[in-house]
């Protein structure tokens, strides 16, 4: 199956090199507006370099395209791909108004193509073993859960995160993540409440989800973080927990001796007496959970199967993220029976 890349930043950086590894896929195209970084992509993937998305389509003639655009663009370049007879996977979230959404919906389904939104917190294999455990009754019924999501700024990427009505800001884009992953795990959401606080370089925000079943979730999102971007996720049930942290999950520590900067005890001979020890930690994962959600996402695609991730959980996810920003403004919780977005 031929794929491309529309969007030649992090996350097109992202769809490209995990396509560039999956045999049941051959990429035959990158595409940016900015001539430098489709060239740079192209380069490290052995592919081709295309600065307009026609010429993409008609040169590179592939079967399905990932979408990694900023969210404004999601609309107008599905539409496109899907009138050429192109399946789309689009990053989330999946568009900006519930409206575009919908027509986005109709145009793929009218052209016989697939459209697929990327939310790959389901992919990653602590999150799917610990939906796989709760489901399995490991910790009873769950009570409560806790997530947290946090990192640097975007905006040292892009300026165009700085545009909330374009971003939807560290709810609409990072908090999202977790709002599709918990109600994967504990069902439909009842009602919203949320609490934000932005400062110039940081956007700060607190989630609280009551869902039918009666449990109760505490998301934390910020952008900002003075330090590497991390994750963690906690289930709390009436026969146990279930615990995970990115910090504290990566199973392989490897030690290495640097420069001489500071005094250590050896066991051999040592002439300068001083050696720096450099910790890194790295996972043991040859697929990481890009690789994981594209591979799935072209075995639908193929075969017609429904993905992990349908189009409704896309927008269901998107609903509530709105709703959590208009709580965050409001000050008021929001009850999601019957809410609509206003403004869309």
């Amino acid at each position: 199956m031929r794929v491309a890349v529309l969007g030649c930043g992090t996350m097109g950086t992202v769809h490209a090199k995990s396509y560039a590894k999956l045999k049941e896929v051959e990429l035959v195209g990158v595409c940016d507006v900015e001539k430098d970084d489709a060239d740079r992509l192209a380069a490290a993937c052995g592919t081709r370099a295309y600065n307009r998305f026609e010429d993409l389509l008609n040169e590179g003639r592939p079967d399905v395209v990932s979408i990694c655009l900023p969210t404004p663009l999601h609309f107008t370049y599905t539409v496109m791909a899907a009138e050429a007879g192109v399946h789309v996977i689009c990053e989330k979230p999946v568009s900006s108004t519930a409206e575009e959404a919908e027509m986005m919906d109709v145009i793929c389904r009218s052209n016989k193509v697939q459209l697929l939104v990327a939310h790959v917190g389901r992919f990653f294999p602590a999150y799917a073993d610990a939906a796989r455990q709760i489901v399995a009754g490991v910790i009873g019924k769950p009570g409560a859960a806790h997530a947290r999501r946090i990192g640097p700024h975007p905006e040292l990427i892009k300026n165009w995160y700085n545009n909330e009505r374009d971003s939807g800001g560290v709810i609409m884009d990072l908090v999202i993540h977790d709002i599709d992953y918990l109600r994967s795990v504990l069902g439909e959401v009842r009602s919203v409440y949320a609490q934000r606080r932005t400062l110039p370089h940081l956007d700060y925000a607190w989630v609280t989800l009551r869902f039918e079943q009666g449990a109760i979730a505490n998301l934390e999102g910020m952008w900002g973080y003075p330090g590497p971007f991390q994750t963690a996720i906690e289930f709390a049930g009436d026969q146990g927990i279930v615990h995970i942290n990115s910090e504290e999950s990566k199973s392989v520590m490897i030690r290495q001796v640097g420069a001489a900067t500071e005094p250590i005890l050896t066991t051999g001979k040592d002439e300068r007496g001083t050696r720096s020890s450099i910790v890194s930690r790295k996972s043991p994962e040859f697929e990481t959970a890009y690789d994981r959600e594209l591979s799935h996402f072209i075995q639908s695609i193929q075969s017609g199967s429904q993905p992990e991730v349908t189009f409704q959980d896309a927008c269901i996810a998107s609903k509530i993220a709105r709703a959590a920003l208009e709580s965050a403004h409001s000050g008021q919780p929001v009850n999601m029976l019957g809410f609509e977005v206003k403004g869309d």
